[in-house]
Order: C-alpha cells, then structure tokens, then sequence
C-alpha cells in the first residue's frame, strides 16, 4: 500500500522540534540517524558542526502515519525557510510505482536528487514540482 506522510525539515533544532512532537503523541523514533552516521562520501563532505545534527528521524503516529524530519545543512541551509520547510514524501509499494509517481509528478518541475540506490537501502529521489512543492519518493524493499 502506498502512504503518504509529511517530512519537515529544521535549520538544527530537529532534535528539540522532535522530542516536543514525542512528547505530545507519545511513542518511541522508530529511526534516528545523524549526519555523522553517513558513510564518507569525496562528493558530500559534511562539516564537523553539522554532523550532530540529525539526518533523519521517524515517529510514528498511527499505523499509517508517521512524522518524519530532518536539520538541513551545508549548501542547502540558506535555501532554509520557515513555513516552507516541509516536503510530502510517498512510501511507494514498488521500485516501478516510485518510479511512475516520480516521473510524472516532477515533470516541469525540478529534481534535487534523481532515483537511486541509497546507502541507507531505500530507493529514493527528490523534486520541486511545477506547483513550488517539494517531494520525496521512496521505495523499500524491506518493508
């Protein structure tokens, strides 16, 4: 079953802005990961300040739902700006379903990161849409 969820992202309170969420709809992060857990990469270097920050962080707030977020950082820290720091991000069913979903939402628009192979094990990519909005698609094939 495909979902959709929103994704927000935070110029390095993401930590705080989570722990606030948690404590209003309780549970556990289903997944936490800083910057700092990225394999090294030459053509992605991230700075000594931004590897605390978080990468990524899932939680879930129903069985369908789940609240996901991350800092922003480097390059794309001054494209930051409140109340446009959000993407939808579609949990796709098949590699070909994100693919489709990708494809035709980001025609005239702009992609930031095309679909791959990520080091995380989602198939993933990035895009603005003709309309200013941003998305993310994804697919995983553990789940």
């Amino acid at each position: 079953m495909t979902t959709i969820n929103t994704y927000l992202t935070f110029n390095g309170n993401c930590e705080e802005a989570f722990n606030f969420y948690k404590s209003v709809f309780g549970g556990d992060f289903s997944h936490v990961a800083k910057f700092a857990d990225m394999p090294d990469d030459p053509k992605c270097q991230i700075s000594e300040e931004d590897k605390e920050k978080i990468m990524h962080v899932s939680l879930p707030i129903s069985k369908e739902t789940v609240l996901m977020g991350s800092d922003t950082g480097g390059e794309w820290a001054s494209q930051f700006k409140a109340g446009n720091n959000f993407s939808i991000s579609i949990a796709a069913d098949s590699q070909v379903a994100a693919d489709d979903f990708f494809n035709k939402l980001s025609k005239d628009g702009k992609v930031i990161m095309p679909m791959d192979k990520t080091f995380w094990g989602s198939y993933f990519g990035m895009f603005t849409d003709q309309f200013g909005i941003q998305w993310m698609v994804s697919f995983d094939e553990a789940h």
